[in-house]
């Protein structure tokens, strides 16, 4: 296991960075601006999706433990964009003129 880690450990530094940053970030948005700013995280979620796809095809095939930080990373990805799309497009109804009955 210590070798195995040891041939991975820039996945794990990265992997590390990135839930520390991603925690430190989204804890210090005040409640009243995070729905604003969900549907901007959407650009930084595709840019993680398209980083994980990049780093899954230039990943060794025999790499399981690359392989799999790369799945999860474009699997929690992927339910960051549709959710943000999902809390974007609740937002933007709130602004709608509602029709009124005849």
């Amino acid at each position: 296991m210590g070798q195995f880690l040891l041939d991975n450990i820039q996945s794990v530094y990265l992997l590390v960075f990135a839930v520390y940053l991603g925690f430190e970030l989204i804890s210090k948005v005040p409640s009243v601006l995070h729905t604003p700013l969900m549907s901007g995280a959407n650009a930084i979620s595709g840019v993680v999706l398209v980083g994980s796809i990049l780093f899954i095809r230039s990943t060794d095939p025999g790499d399981y433990f690359s392989l799999a930080v790369a799945s999860v990373a474009l699997i929690v990805a992927m339910i960051n964009v549709v959710g943000g799309f999902a809390v974007t497009n609740r937002m933007l109804a709130m602004f709608k003129k509602k029709e009124t009955k005849k």
